[in-house]
């Protein structure tokens, strides 16, 4: 019998609710926030002491404060403490989300027609049969969710259920929602100045999340590129020296380009913090959204969390990256393009796909109405016989010619032999025979392949 034993962490076995060990690093305690499609991304949820920052350049749409409205509802349903940055906080989170049926206060009440809808939609889908030998095999996904991971760490929301206002009420009589208003007269610093009075009077024994929705709005006053780096440093420098806590930020639309900050500003801003991905929407370009319209935009990871490793988790344990084994159908040979989708009731991130048939969703039996209005406009004119491909056009390869048979005439010597036509046939027109037609190609240049 050997003498050796595993080493197992005893000293952590208590952790903040709501976290666990990651299972890239033992010594790593990572959170939820609350898409598990994006918990995949970042190797299996954020880590405690990083910050993540979201950038949603479409200023037609607010996906960016859809992600932190997540964060918030996670944190509160965890039993973590909560501190939001915003103008107006407690507005900011009555308009949060939470999870279905546990809430009598959720607005769609209309919702439960639809549900049943969506119920024989997938009953209809499991009926269908295929061929035998494809029975066996794995359904072809595009995303994950909390089901497929085996996991109690992300709760499952509703974009139609509003948080009710018992369980903001009890957050904020227990401290555990905290508010942060911002002023034009108050700068960067000053709010980190709050923040880190917070973490400092807090305990170990809860996580505590810092959500910031809207950094660089019109509320926090004419903010320059310098005070946004100084702001996104100090913060993180912040959170590396309270451990039990992580950010989650997102910027105004018009500070998520390099047009606002110049040459390399979404990189620096990448660069100052531990996670940064960037959500475009295809809002302000329609040929994007008929080229792929089951995603509403394009996903690009700008840094992943990596605290106490060289390589982040990602690379290891993400299905959707598909650079790791693990990875099954979703690839497995190279990292995968993602996008995301906001349909009714959750927000996803996926792989990017084509649809069926090369991106149309439908099969076509007409012609398209651009193709229609495209003949309409034509002007048909009549060409001679012989058509050269070659004349007035350079880099023509072929000359097609058309030419017609002349019909024979069938001329006898003696001038009984024409046939004297009765009365019935002088009625019924004779049909015209059509002449036969002979298309050769000719070209200029000798084939490529010669058999």
């Amino acid at each position: 019998m050997s003498s050796f034993k595993r080493k197992t962490l005893s000293g952590r076995a208590n952790l903040p609710q709501g976290t666990r060990l990651s299972p890239f690093s033992t010594s790593t305690v990572i959170t939820s926030t609350g898409i598990p499609s994006l918990d995949d991304i970042l190797g299996g949820g954020l880590p405690l002491s990083c910050s993540l920052a979201v950038l949603a350049p479409d200023h037609h749409s607010a996906y960016g404060e859809l992600v932190q409205k997540y964060f918030v509802a996670q944190g509160l349903a965890s039993g973590q403490k909560v501190c939001i940055v915003h103008d107006e906080p407690l507005r900011f989170a009555r308009e949060g989300i939470w999870m279905a049926g546990n809430t009598p206060s959720t607005p769609a009440q209309a919702s439960t027609a639809e549900d049943a809808d969506d119920e024989k939609a997938s009953q209809h889908d499991d009926k269908i049969k295929i061929a035998w030998r494809y029975e066996q095999m794995k359904k072809f996904q595009t995303t994950v969710s909390s089901n497929s991971l085996n996991d109690d760490l992300c709760m499952s929301f509703d974009l139609t259920c509003r948080i009710p206002a018992t369980a903001l009420d009890a957050a904020r009589q227990s401290s555990q929602l905290i508010p942060i208003d911002v002023d034009i007269s108050e700068d960067g610093p000053g709010v980190i100045e709050q923040i880190e009075e917070l973490l400092s009077n807090g305990t170990d024994a809860h996580a505590v999340r810092i959500c910031i929705p809207a950094l660089g709005s019109p509320h926090w006053g004419d903010m320059q590129p310098p005070t946004v780096l100084t702001l996104l440093h100090s913060l993180r420098r912040l959170l590396h020296r309270h451990p039990n806590a992580c950010a989650s930020l997102s910027l105004a639309p018009h500070m998520c380009t390099d047009t606002w900050g110049g040459p390399g500003w979404v990189q620096k801003v990448g660069w100052l913090t531990d996670a940064a991905i960037s959500m475009s929407a295809f809002g302000a370009n329609p040929s994007l959204s008929s080229l792929f319209p089951s995603h509403h935009g394009i996903v690009q990871i700008l840094t992943l969390p990596a605290p106490h490793t060289i390589l982040p988790a990602s690379d290891k344990y993400s299905t959707l990256r598909g650079l790791s084994s693990a990875a099954g159908s979703m690839g497995g040979s190279g990292e995968n393009n993602l996008a995301f989708k906001c349909m009714r009731k959750r927000l996803i991130f996926e792989t990017l796909h084509l649809d069926l048939e090369g991106g149309v969703t439908e099969r076509r039996t007409t012609p398209s109405s651009n193709a229609m209005a495209l003949d309409g406009n034509m002007v048909h004119e009549t060409m001679p016989a012989a058509v050269l491909g070659t004349e007035g056009r350079k880099g023509s390869l072929a000359t097609v010619e058309v030419e017609f048979e002349r019909s024979k005439e069938v001329v006898s010597d003696t001038p009984t032999s024409r046939a004297i036509p009765d009365a019935d046939d002088s009625l019924v027109p004779a049909k015209p025979k059509k002449p036969k037609k002979k298309v050769a190609f000719r070209s200029e240049r000798p084939d490529l392949y010669d058999f």
